[in-house]
């Protein structure tokens, strides 16, 4: 079992900064993708960022005001969260397509999430 715990999330004013952190745990051959998705109240899922392997995607809406990074001897990713807006509120999920063995197939793994909440 892989288990990926977020943390970071929390209150802050508009133009403010968050850093969050994803560590995937547990039986763990290789990890491809890492990224970040979030869910404001209302509305559907949607992809922040993601990384695999050297490259990086981004959402345009948080293009140059986020940064994703990685540290695959941690099994960590990161989501470094500038200059934050209040429609950025929501709950931020860690995703990571995870190998439990050499040849075995990728799961695709979920955090429980962690609440980012931006005032104006």
């Amino acid at each position: 079992q892989v288990q990926l715990v977020e943390s970071g999330g929390g209150l802050v004013q508009a133009g403010g900064s968050l850093r969050l952190s994803c560590e995937a745990s547990g039986s763990i051959f290789g990890i491809n993708a890492m990224g970040w998705y979030r869910q404001a109240p209302g509305k559907q899922r949607e992809l922040v960022a993601v990384t695999t392997g050297g490259r990086i995607n981004y959402a345009d809406f948080v293009k140059g005001r986020f940064t994703i990074s990685r540290d695959n001897a941690k099994n960590t990713v990161y989501l470094q969260m500038n200059s934050l807006k209040p429609d950025d509120t929501g709950v931020y999920y860690c995703n990571a397509l995870v190998r439990a063995l050499r040849f075995g197939p990728y799961e695709n793994v979920w955090g429980l999430g962690t609440q980012v909440t931006v005032s104006s």
